[in-house]
């Protein structure tokens, strides 16, 4: 829960990262993503559109290679994800600084999407994604049923207090990502997503259990 709560508001500030210097650019929302690719065509945005498109290719991108991380070369913790997160994010701060532009454009947009595929791999049960961390239009329709379930006699608190808190998370870290924004320029904003998500990368490599128990076991040799 603690990882989930963490995960979702690092999702949440990246979001409001890439928004709030961009041309208006998603990359948590690829409902809005995929309406945009196919109706800005109509609306005469081409550039729009198609900018859409290539943010849903890169977040399919960062889920596969995540993916494929994870199959061969990871265990099964959120440290690997947080940290093909990061890394995605330092390469989209370093071509915003590197292009000089006065917003965020879309090549580094590009690499934040690939990132924000990345990092909705952080939970997994049985092959399958158990918690998307940034995938708030799920959490709130588990949310609404949880919350019927309890009322109905059928279930407990527990049924939705969990998407609740990690829907509240989430917000917090578009929140935060809103005011940082006010405070940091565009040339900047990059910069401030990757530090956070580097801070979070480690708070999930220090929450692993193994490293835990290992630190636990060299506390006790060294007594």
């Amino acid at each position: 829960m603690r990882l989930s709560v963490v995960l979702s508001a690092l999702a949440g500030f990246i979001g409001a990262a890439a928004y709030a210097h961009s041309e208006g650019y998603f990359v948590t929302f690829m409902t809005g993503n995929t309406e945009r690719a196919i109706l800005g065509h109509f609306a005469g945005d081409h550039t729009l559109a198609l900018g859409a498109a290539a943010i849903i290719g890169c977040f399919l991108a960062g889920v596969f290679v995540a993916s494929l991380c994870r199959r061969y070369w990871w265990t099964n913790h959120p440290h690997g994800a947080t940290m093909l997160t990061t890394a995605a994010l330092f390469v989209a701060a370093t071509v915003d600084n590197i292009l000089g532009e006065r917003g965020i454009g879309l090549i580094p947009i590009l690499f934040v999407a690939v990132g924000m595929g990345a990092i909705n791999t952080s939970f997994v049960k049985n092959g399958e994604v158990s918690i998307p961390v940034s995938y708030v239009t799920g959490t709130l329709v588990k949310f609404a049923q949880g919350v019927e379930r309890h009322i109905a006699g059928g279930g407990t608190a527990r049924d939705w207090l969990g998407y609740a808190v990690q829907y509240v998370s989430f917000a917090m870290g578009a929140l935060i990502g809103g005011v940082v924004s006010i405070l940091v320029s565009g040339t900047y904003m990059l910069d401030a997503a990757f530090m956070g998500s580097l801070l979070v990368a480690g708070y999930t490599w220090r929450a692993d259990i193994r490293w835990v128990r290992r630190h636990v076991r060299r506390t006790a040799n060294e007594q």
